[in-house]
């Protein structure tokens, strides 16, 4: 698989934005995080063929919500009160794993951030292949491209593990940009961030091998971009590792294979755990 379009690991950067299709089948094109009024919202979700958790998980207070927008590198940055003033605009919604939380080509009006669980950002070809540009853990943020232009969504959202969203509204933030260049600059060095990352990414599919591109992205997948360390217990699959590297899943089960032998990392269904880190970073 070649990857062949500048796109970061976030819905709405580069060339992904195609043609509409929402595959829920419902005759709205609402998704997740789409602003609709009490009643068309209730009868809009009793559609939804998914299964919402409503008693797995208890819910996150509004401490637990505040906690995870202060640790974020930009939202961080507003004042207790204006992260106040947002978490009285915002919502949770709850996902299992295997749920789609949007589609590329639904609409886009607010921005995510995972309290709970993982999700993948991938973007599917007709053929039933796929480019995964990401997978997000909890405190990481999704959308927000979504949420400076309001436009459809690039990519696809999938739940990995069952999971909780903290939804944020476009017309909810903005007059936080409106007022705050400081948190517009640090948006802007973000979404540059992601977009280097993606121009090495395609770098790398062409030049580098595939063991050092594996090793790269299990490194990407534990140290988010915060820059905080992340649990060495990484919810992805091979088929999905071999989506993000642009590898075979039989040649990343083979390098995966060779390094639990020596030491640098364990398999376990659905997951693996980073057991050497400097060891991994030798490979690069």
């Amino acid at each position: 698989m070649t990857i062949n379009s500048g796109n970061s690991g976030e819905p709405g950067v580069g060339g992904f934005t195609g043609s509409a299709r929402w595959s829920r089948g419902s005759a709205s094109p609402q998704c997740a995080g789409s602003r609709l009024p009490n009643d068309a919202e209730r009868a809009y979700k009793s559609q939804l063929p998914y299964r919402r958790l409503e008693n797995a998980m208890s819910p996150p207070t509004q401490e637990e919500q505040r906690r995870l927008l202060k640790s974020h590198f930009v939202f961080g940055k507003l004042a207790d009160n204006e992260i106040g003033e947002l978490l009285a605009h915002a919502h949770v919604e709850r996902f299992s794993a295997g749920d789609e939380i949007y589609a590329k080509g639904s609409p886009g009006q607010s921005m995510m951030a995972v309290v709970r669980g993982s999700v993948k950002i991938a973007s599917p070809s007709p053929d039933g292949r796929e480019i995964v540009f990401a997978i997000m853990e909890a405190g990481e943020i999704h959308g927000e491209i979504a949420l400076l232009d309001g436009h459809e969504r690039t990519a696809d959202a999938i739940a990995v593990t069952d999971c909780e969203l903290l939804i944020v509204y476009r017309r909810d933030f903005l007059p936080f940009l409106q007022r705050r260049a400081d948190v517009c600059i640090m948006l802007l060095e973000l979404l540059c961030q992601r977009l280097r990352r993606t121009s090495e990414q395609v770098e790398d599919v062409s030049f580098v091998d595939l063991g050092s591109r594996m090793a790269k992205a299990l490194l990407r997948l534990a140290h988010p971009e915060s820059g905080e360390p992340r649990p060495a217990v990484l919810h992805v699959t091979q088929r999905e590792l071999g989506n993000i590297v642009g590898g075979a899943r039989e040649s990343v089960n083979r390098q995966l294979q060779a390094w639990q032998k020596a030491g640098l990392i364990e398999l376990s269904k659905g997951s693996i755990v980073i057991r050497d880190i400097l060891g991994l970073k030798r490979v690069i």
